[in-house]
């Protein structure tokens, strides 16, 4: 069948056929490769290898070193089933320059029967040091026919062997004979080629056809470039990644398009006093960009489709003033406002600052989190339900079942990156009322960069906050190996004596709040041994809420001179005469968490300094972050370069997203592709080609249906 039929019928494709069509795949295989999103054979070829081993060599066993990843081939000198500790089949294996084991602890009769003496095997493995010489626990292995009559031994593979991304119950070899038969489908089945006939060419890009680039990246020649494929760059895998690329810009931008078919509610109040009475009482001017975005957030809440606006700048820079512009639009216009934050500590940080602004309003907040009395939280959700409260400030409490707006109108979303999907979609959800849904302005101090912006966020309309307020002075960064602790101690001394504050912030030494608060209650002992004049406390991720709000409005009151913190004090913590911050094990850390770090300083008029201890030696990658940190306190260039040695993923928080997760593309390394993709998708949304939605269906699956949040 042509690809133009195979276009109006599907029928026979690979891409409609069951991955139950490839022989040998039953309803319980075929369960486990759901796991893997494998549920057709088209699933199956867009099943990446992860890397590619060269097999087609074997090793003599009497070459090998303990660590090897080697392929052998020998016969089997003895079989047996030991009890040492835990069944286990124990197989030695010779090819006549020495022997060596294979140790299997899962196995079954029919694979203890097969292992019989005299049998020949080619296995692969890394060599491990065991207690009767070397083994390979659990190789991949098949059996071969001994030599023949002409010596002629069996035939190794002829290309490199790919590395799948695997599940539980699916072993590596039992993957590659299925993609083998995927393969073969590929030759007697047309997939066809979403791509318009020629945009390759007019685009000026020279790669391979869809199915011949995954036959190559499947099954790659033994004469393959295997440092281009290592790095992602040979010419089938840019043909894939092209096409992965465009996949999520068109998801993206047909997201923008039916946000914008979502009906909303215009807030144009008939009398609209509140802002202007809320600029009267701010002890401060809002700054030219911060005016420039509330400028593009008013345009937007007067139109009858829901805003959906990211504002992005840096640390510092009044997001959240700006926010609260908004929020005081939706109560004039008869609406609720709801802002949600990550975590408790910058919730009560949006709280305060809210109750302070709208106080002179007579509009006070309410705070939502999780460790609210059931008393207070029963009182909070009676006055959402009723419309009494006109504003709410939260956690992921604020999206919980019970809890019920009355007319909610505008949703605030500060760090958005660290909300799941499902988490924005319910708060979302729960503002639909008559028909419509409610605004929603998402705020990040992770500036991102316009390259990543433009690909990464082509369904929202972006605002930047590129001015901080007057008076504030750039953080000095110091950079300092750990042998000098006590000169730092005694900078904290003299900074304290003269009435500032600092705080000294603790590695997260490895994913565990357990090790991290011990480290940091180790440190506040030291400290508090060394500086015994002053007030020292500590803060940390284990410690009871009510305990850490203590502490935090302590400190923020001065009666605290240093703060020993974990990175629980990332966020939202706002304490202007803190004029000093020390970061211990600052190589252990990335360039976004240094800088969300270092902006808890300088958010006052005092000179402020950062100091990043680090441990000896230093990789590169970390004496390149910790230049950069020294360099510039510029969060855009920070964002720049943080993207160049750490990839997307992390900048963006994408495991949380759900929408940017590339299998084949990287958007720092492709990021040359990214202009010719915009064009690819404004040519076929404009000519509403028909492979939109199988294209975005085989690359995104149902992940577009979350950008609408």
């Amino acid at each position: 069948m042509n690809t133009a039929a195979a276009r109006r019928t599907g029928v026979e494709s690979p891409e409609f056929r069951p991955v139950t069509a490839l022989r040998g795949v039953g309803a319980a295989l075929a369960a486990r490769f759901a796991r893997l999103g494998v549920n057709t054979v088209q699933d199956l070829l867009f099943l990446l290898p992860l890397r590619y081993e060269d097999r087609t060599r074997t090793l003599p066993i009497g070459s090998l070193r303990i660590g090897d990843r080697a392929v052998i081939e020998g016969e089997i000198l003895l079989a047996e089933v030991a009890f040492r500790g835990r069944r286990q089949l124990l197989c030695r294996l010779s090819d006549g320059t020495g022997t060596l084991t294979l140790r299997f602890f899962h196995f079954s009769l029919a694979q203890q029967q097969g292992f019989q003496r005299g049998t020949r095997w080619r296995c692969w493995g890394e060599v491990r040091r065991g207690p009767a010489g070397p083994e390979i626990v659990h190789p991949e292995y098949r059996r071969i026919a001994a030599p023949d009559a002409h010596g002629r031994e069996a035939a190794a593979p002829e290309g490199l062997t790919p590395i799948y991304p695997l599940t539980e119950g699916i072993q590596q070899g039992r993957l590659r004979q299925l993609t083998l038969l995927a393969l073969q489908e590929l030759s007697a089945r047309t997939l066809p080629d979403w791509l318009p006939d020629g945009m390759l060419e007019r685009l000026g890009l020279q790669l391979p056809s869809l199915s011949d680039a995954l036959r190559y990246v499947h099954r790659p020649p033994i004469d393959a470039d295997t440092e281009r494929l290592a790095g992602g760059r040979h010419p089938a895998q840019r043909r894939l990644a092209f096409e992965e690329l465009l996949a999520h810009q068109l998801s993206l931008r047909l997201l923008r398009q039916e946000i914008q078919r979502d009906p909303g509610w215009p807030l144009m109040p008939a009398q609209p006093a509140l802002i202007d009475r809320l600029r009267q009482s701010l002890p401060f001017a809002p700054t030219g960009a911060q005016l420039r975005a509330w400028a593009d957030i008013e345009a937007d809440l007067a139109r009858s489709h829901p805003m959906l606006r990211l504002v992005q700048g840096d640390v510092g820079c009044g997001k959240t003033l700006v926010a609260a512009f908004a929020a005081a639009r939706a109560v004039e216009a008869g609406f609720q406002a709801v802002i949600m934050a990550p975590t408790e500590l910058l919730a009560e940080q949006h709280a305060r600052n809210f109750t302070t602004w709208f106080a002179p309003l007579d509009l006070p907040p309410v705070l939502l989190t999780g460790s609210r009395t059931a008393a207070a939280r029963a009182r909070a959700l009676a006055d959402l339900a009723c419309g009494a409260t006109k504003l709410a400030v939260g956690t992921h409490a604020l999206f919980q079942h019970d809890v019920e707006f009355h007319r909610l109108g505008l949703v605030i979303i500060d760090e958005q990156h660290r909300f799941g999907v499902h988490q924005r979609l319910q708060l979302r959800e729960k503002g639909l009322a008559s028909g419509r849904y409610p605004h929603q302005l998402i705020m990040t101090a992770t500036p991102i960069p316009r390259t990543l912006a433009m690909t990464a966020y082509a369904d929202l309309d972006v605002s930047v906050i590129d001015e901080l307020p007057p008076g504030r002075t750039p953080v000095r960064t110091v950079v300092l190996q750990d042998n000098r602790r006590d000169q730092v101690v005694m900078r904290i001394r003299d900074a304290c004596r003269q009435g500032r504050q600092a705080y000294w912030v603790c590695p997260l030494v490895e994913e565990s709040e357990q090790l991290n608060a011990q480290a940091a209650e180790q440190t506040a002992a030291v400290l508090t041994e060394a500086l015994q004049e002053l007030r020292v406390d500590l803060v940390h991720g284990r410690m009871a809420p009510r305990d850490k709000d203590a502490i935090m409005s302590r400190f923020k009151a001065g009666e605290i001179d240093l703060l020993v913190a974990t990175t629980v004090i990332e966020v939202g913590v706002d304490v202007p005469n803190a004029s000093l911050m020390v970061i211990e094990n600052a190589e252990r850390m990335g360039l976004a968490q240094l800088h969300q770090l270092r902006g808890r300083v300088g958010r006052g008029t005092a000179e402020s300094t950062c100091v990043l201890l680090y441990r000896a030696p230093l990789s590169d990658i970390a004496r390149e972050r910790l230049a950069v940190m020294r360099a510039t306190n510029d969060g855009f260039e920070i964002s720049r370069r943080d993207l160049e040695l750490r990839g997307p993923g992390e900048l963006l928080g994408t495991r949380q997203t759900g929408l940017m997760q590339m299998r084949v593309a990287d958007l720092m390394r492709d990021a040359d592709l990214l202009p010719m993709v915009q064009q690819a998708a404004e040519r076929m949304l404009a000519q509403g080609e028909e492979g939109l939605a199988p294209l975005l269906r085989r690359w995104t699956g149902q992940g577009e249906k979350f950008g609408k949040v």
